[in-house]
């Protein structure tokens, strides 16, 4: 049955099936602004929030292992990736809300609503404000110029968000301009792929590399730290939106679904319904430095600032679907 769309977590809250006792969550999230969420939930509806924590590979084998038997009703992590990858593991049932439709865009959500997206994080190409932005950059081809021999630092090719950005560029670019992207990038390395994106920000505030590949989260974590020195890093630097004149830049997601087992459905729908609420979404993206999906809503945290740009909207699924050859082309690049 599909349920009347509604912005306002009272208005939400009015929708509940009348039976209301609990949900079993399982999440790779580990924010303390995420129990906010869980207790305005409960305050509301009389829904208890069981919470079980792990890395989404740990959750998915979890589940997996537990078969029918699982009492897990709504699995949330992070990357169209890893939400691919339970959807072809067949842990995923779909879901039919109104309120889903009407507040996630389309690109951001499962084409067959397998799973939604409920916070994006563009990545992103840093520089150092001292430096300045390398000549001619302005778009992800870009940084498979020649003229970068030496300047690039990223994490592991092997990393979900490497995957996912290659992913995407298997679609916009064909593979083949693809495998010749990620060869061009191997070639312009400043250093062997090392640490995460956090990692990168700090390289280029160092000065180790030019351009610096990264969620802008990460930035967001370093500009609202409580230590001087990652302040101090974000200061010294600053990024830019890829492919602003064309496609838009490369946009990703946390997410969940409702897991084919799920022995509390209604409430886990209803919570999803909840995350998207006006109220839920600003929680949910302050909490980790991201966007909102749901039009509208106004942040508060240093992302505030950096809203104003052109994200790519083909469907958060190729990221998964392109998944497996992204992997394999970065492998015949040579990129570690």
């Amino acid at each position: 049955m599909l349920r009347t769309a509604t912005v306002s977590f009272l208005a939400l809250a009015t929708a509940l099936p009348a039976v209301a006792t609990e949900l079993n969550l399982y999440s790779s999230r580990h924010y303390d602004t995420d129990f906010q969420l869980y207790e305005a939930f409960t305050a509301a509806t009389g829904i208890t929030v069981n919470l079980i924590e792990g890395s989404g590979d740990e959750l998915q084998a979890r589940i997996e292992a537990e078969g029918a038997n699982s009492p897990a009703d709504l699995l949330l992590t992070v990357d169209a990736g890893r939400l691919h990858r339970a959807e072809i593991a067949g842990l995923f049932q779909p879901v039919e809300s109104a309120v889903l439709a009407e507040r996630i865009p389309a690109d951001l959500r499962h084409p067959d609503n397998l799973w939604f997206g409920l916070t994006t994080r563009a990545r992103v190409i840093f520089y150092s404000i001292e430096n300045g932005l390398p000549e001619g950059v302005s778009t992800y081809e870009d940084l498979a110029n020649p003229a970068l021999e030496g300047e690039i630092c990223m994490r592991s090719s092997s990393n979900i968000y490497s995957v996912s950005l290659l992913a995407e560029l298997i679609d916009a670019l064909g593979a083949e301009a693809a495998e010749d992207w990620a060869r061009g990038i191997g070639n312009n390395l400043a250093r062997e792929p090392q640490g995460g994106d956090t990692d990168q920000i700090r390289a280029v505030a160092a000065g180790e590399c030019a351009i610096g590949i990264s969620n802008t989260y990460y930035w967001g974590r370093l500009k609202s730290s409580s230590n001087p020195e990652d302040v101090a890093v974000a200061d010294a630097t600053a990024f830019i939106f890829p492919n602003q004149d064309d496609r838009g830049t490369h946009t990703n997601i946390s997410g969940a679904g409702v897991l084919v087992h799920a022995p509390n459905k209604d409430n886990a729908i209803a919570f999803l319904e909840y995350l998207v609420s006006d109220e839920a979404q600003q929680i949910l993206a302050d909490g980790n430095n991201e966007y909102p999906v749901a039009p509208g809503v106004q942040i508060t945290g240093p992302m505030a600032a950096h809203m104003d740009f052109r994200r790519s909207e083909v469907n958060a699924s190729v990221f998964g679907v392109n998944a497996a050859e992204a992997v394999t082309i970065w492998d015949r690049a040579g990129v570690p």
